[in-house]
């Protein structure tokens, strides 16, 4: 059975201090609960502080980008040596936002994971349509080609370390959610097509998020489906019961 992952995207919000004091709330909301991998995936300001308040708890430490080259001439970017450096251990890659408002393609994305992989840090990776898509009826269509394109070159071990995340676009932070047999489609051509790539052994092992606007009022609903193994969780996550309680009800 695949382990429920619950991962908190914070985006651009929280001070190192704010960070510190909503991590204390989380640690005291989930401890124990074992059954869940749960990340925080945190601003780059964070890291240092995040990774100290996290060491020896069961919650991971996540971040929101990652550079492909290992060093040079990259303004503003984020090296996997830098990250790991500071305790961290997933990322998130190819958020609708990176892809919307900095030019994040397919083909970034597929470098970023590969060099992810390559330096022993989990990818979460994200794929789904807009509003325009969906209702263009292009939704399998545009999730097939930024799974392809994304994992593309991919090999043996480097499934095991994967993560997918399907955020529907016009479900982030609209207050809109895909109904549960929307996402669960959309969860099951994800696996089907991970399953023409690596194999049905490793596409049954892979874990795939739901992330749109998941709360802790419908969260059990979603990932009590069969496809959908926990949740890409943004403002919820800002909140330490409300992040807690998702996490309960990723529970099995």
């Amino acid at each position: 059975m695949r382990k429920p992952i619950v991962a908190g995207n914070w985006k651009m919000n929280k001070t190192r201090a704010e960070a510190t004091a909503l991590l204390a709330g989380i640690k005291a909301e989930v401890a124990g609960l074992s059954a869940v991998e749960i990340v925080a995936c945190v601003p780059f300001t964070d890291l240092d502080v995040a990774g100290q308040a996290l060491k020896g708890t069961n919650i991971a430490l996540g971040a929101q980008n990652i550079h492909w080259a290992e060093k040079g001439a990259f303004t503003g970017e984020i090296s996997a040596a830098m990250l790991k450096e500071l305790g961290v251990t997933y990322v998130i890659i190819g958020h609708s936002e990176r892809r919307q408002y900095f030019g994040e393609t397919d083909e970034s994305v597929n470098k970023r994971t590969k060099a992810a992989l390559a330096a022993g840090l989990q990818p979460i990776v994200c794929v789904g349509e807009t509003l325009a898509e969906r209702e263009a009826g292009q939704t399998t269509q545009v999730v097939e080609r930024q799974v392809r394109a994304g994992l593309a070159g991919l090999t043996g071990a480097d499934w095991d370390k994967l993560v997918i995340a399907y955020e529907p676009v016009w479900a982030i932070g609209t207050g809109k959610t895909a109904t549960t047999a929307q996402a669960q489609e959309v969860h099951a051509c994800i696996r089907r097509l991970l399953g023409e790539l690596a194999g049905a052994e490793a596409a049954a092992q892979i874990r795939i998020q739901y992330g749109g606007s998941m709360k802790p009022d419908n969260a059990k609903e979603l990932i009590s489906q069969p496809d959908i193994d926990g949740g890409l969780i943004g403002g919820a996550s800002l909140e330490a019961k409300s992040f807690a309680d998702i996490v309960r009800g990723a529970l099995r």
